[in-house]
């Protein structure tokens, strides 16, 4: 009620204005605007804040009840969808709550290319007696195509700039993947999951759109819009996984580390593969391809080069990044005021992502991988305050913006006018994301089963298939551009696919792991591949002393050598110090790379303090020849008979 005073208060003020200076632009009249346009947004940032207080309510009711039948994520998209729909159909349009809307003509003789509309509109002003010459130019930014002049009010309270969802929420998401990631167990499956994010992501990609670009080939009604370049851009945004919620119902319920590794590495990696292939098929059409339509070899391999290139430097600026700020933490006394320190920290990382885009690159791989070496160095240099901090500061980040990105995809579906409903197009592309999931992750684990030991059974797989949820980067690749009919179907299939996903998919989570006879409430040390494939309501556990575990991937070997011998003592106050390990000619310059906290510590190295702070698990912890430790208790459960629990 006190809006719509309020409302109508200024309407009535913008009224006199106008009446009173005869439609001459007044302070007091622009500035009555500029409340009004300032009072909308507040308005609508308040409909999202809602949104997420009641998904926070109902995540702590459905978890004091221990309901894991809908995960946060889901909940969010179901209520972004019914405040949406209420927005939509309860709504009213009216064009002098947003101001003046004055239709323009281009001039005569003027040519443009309809399918790519102006960037910027420029408005010039005659006056009285300003003969031929405009009195002033106004410049007029492009939103879009307005597909129903009464529906553009919702576009404009409820919609966001999509450069909103690259440059200020897909970042803290994106670090704090790298940051909080499990070091120890991603290392160790590192070339499975090199194999499903590199290859498996590049393969589904291609079979998506190829399979995609044959059914509209069938489709009169789509033949015209799409070419095989746009489906191919379908292809590599609908590979990129987001399996939030299966990862949170993993680690309530202490699922086994590998899988969990798994799962969470191959996601996070597919997102950066995802983002530079999407932007090296578009470098295809646009750089490199003549315009003939064909296919064509030198184009492709200059593409392929972009591919390569950009994920290079992208991965090489995150780890600089990440270094840098280890080097001025290690050797300044920063750490003596944690408040400085916790905001030289957040503000080096989110510098990495600005970087990356302002160098044509990939700001999404360079602030993953500056994550995950801000956890493995930089981490360990920090006082305890601003470890603590960084660490709460950047999972609640997430957190919120994680289920922002759900509540707006399930807002957008009614309030985004830019969407093309395409029933077959839509069908197909369920079809499709599931094909690409399937021949990303069978026929690649049967090749990786014939060198891996142990093994990757056939219920991992199976998990590894269902967790291909779609989520927030599929969602912003496809909502950037929305200008042509073919990218509108896209955003409007992606939307579907990711609601659909999120909702059942996550949803079933824990009833997938009853049938697929997962092992849950595993002891982070205790690995369950090696007894997987038997039954687990009769699964006999072997004794600790004979628990075998997967060796480090051969690349982690090489690189945790050189890790402890010269990056950790470089970057870090870690032991043993460069004196002892670089040659004795190096000496002086070892010298000037040693702190005196470095000499003086114990022989325990600072990062020890941290326990995930090594790249692979020592050969001591849990290995083929590891002895006995004192006994401890682990209780291994069934999700589908919970009277079977095995201690050891």
């Amino acid at each position: 009620m006190a809006f719509t005073c309020g409302f109508w208060l200024l309407i009535i003020i913008e009224l006199v204005c106008v009446l009173y200076t005869n439609g001459a632009p007044t302070d007091i009249e622009l500035d009555a605007r500029a409340l009004l346009t300032h009072r909308i947004d507040s308005l609508n940032l308040l409909l999202y804040t809602f949104l997420l207080i009641l998904t926070v309510l109902t995540i702590w009711l459905f978890k004091h009840r221990r309901l894991r039948f809908l995960h946060e994520t889901g909940l969010a998209v179901i209520y972004g969808l019914i405040v949406g729909a209420l927005i939509r159909y309860t709504g009213t349009s009216s064009n002098t709550s947003t101001g003046y809307h004055m239709p323009v003509v281009p001039e005569k003789g003027y040519s443009n290319n309809q399918s790519l509309p102006p960037d910027t509109l420029w408005l010039r002003h005659f006056g009285k007696g300003a003969g031929p010459t405009p009195n002033k130019t106004y410049a007029y930014t492009f939103r879009g195509e307005i597909v129903d002049v009464e529906d553009n009010e919702i576009d404009l309270k409820a919609t966001f700039d999509p450069e909103i969802f690259f440059n200020i929420i897909l970042p803290p998401i994106i670090f704090h993947a790298g940051y909080s990631l499990k070091r120890k167990y991603f290392f160790r499956n590192l070339g499975a999951i090199l194999t499903y994010a590199l290859l498996g992501t590049t393969i589904s990609s291609f079979v998506v759109g190829a399979v995609m670009y044959g059914f509209i080939q069938l489709k009169q009604d789509l033949k015209g819009s799409f070419t095989f370049l746009d489906t191919l851009y379908f292809g590599a945004l609908i590979s990129s996984t987001d399996p939030l919620t299966i990862l949170a119902v993993f680690h309530d319920l202490h699922v086994d580390v590998n899988l969990y590794a798994l799962v969470f590495g191959e996601s996070v990696l597919n997102d950066a593969v995802a983002i530079v292939l999407s932007g090296a098929i578009q470098n295809y059409g646009e750089r490199y391809q003549s315009g003939s339509g064909g296919f064509e070899t030198n184009a492709f391999f200059r593409a392929l080069g972009d591919f390569i290139g950009i994920f290079s430097l992208s991965l090489l600026i995150g780890a600089l990044m990440g270094c840098l700020t280890a080097v001025v933490t290690k050797f300044t006394r920063v750490r003596d005021f944690p408040l400085l320190e916790s905001a030289l920290f957040v503000l080096m990382s989110y510098s990495t992502f600005l970087i990356a885009e302002a160098s044509e690159l990939t700001g999404v791989v360079a602030v993953l991988f500056c994550g995950i070496c801000q956890a493995h160095y930089t981490y360990n240099n920090l006082s305890a305050d601003s470890r603590s901090r960084t660490k709460k500061l950047f999972e609640l980040l997430n957190f919120l913006a994680e289920n922002f990105i759900f509540s707006y995809i399930g807002v957008s579906m009614f309030t985004f006018p830019k969407h093309r409903f395409d029933i077959g197009f839509i069908v197909i592309g369920f079809i499709c994301a599931m094909l690409g999931r399937a021949v990303n992750i069978y026929p690649l684990s049967f090749i990786l089963n014939l060198g891996r030991e142990p093994q990757i059974p056939w219920n991992f797989q199976h998990m590894l298939f269902f967790a291909g949820l779609r989520g927030a980067m599929s969602f912003a690749l496809a909502i950037r551009n929305t200008v042509s009919d073919a990218r509108k179907a896209m955003l409007t299939t992606t939307s579907l696919i990711v609601i659909i996903t999120v909702i059942v998919q996550g949803g079933a989570t824990m009833q997938l792991l009853t049938w697929f006879k997962i092992p849950v409430g595993v002891e982070e040390e205790v690995e369950m591949l090696p007894y997987t494939g038997m039954r687990n309501d009769v699964v006999e556990p072997p004794p600790r002393e004979n628990v075998k575990v997967n060796e480090k991937a051969w690349l982690a070997r090489i690189w945790a050598d050189f890790d402890v011998k010269y990056m950790k003592p470089f970057l870090t106050h870690a032991r043993p110090t460069l004196l002892e390990t670089l040659p004795v000619c190096c000496n002086p310059l070892a010298r000037v790379l040693t702190t005196t906290e470095q000499m003086t510590q114990d022989g325990q190295t600072r990062s020890h303090m941290d326990s995930d702070s090594d790249l692979c698990i020592e050969e001591n912890d849990v290995g083929f020849n590891a002895q006995p430790r004192p006994a401890t208790r682990s209780v291994i459960t069934s999700p589908q008979n919970n009277d079977h629990q095995y201690q050891f």
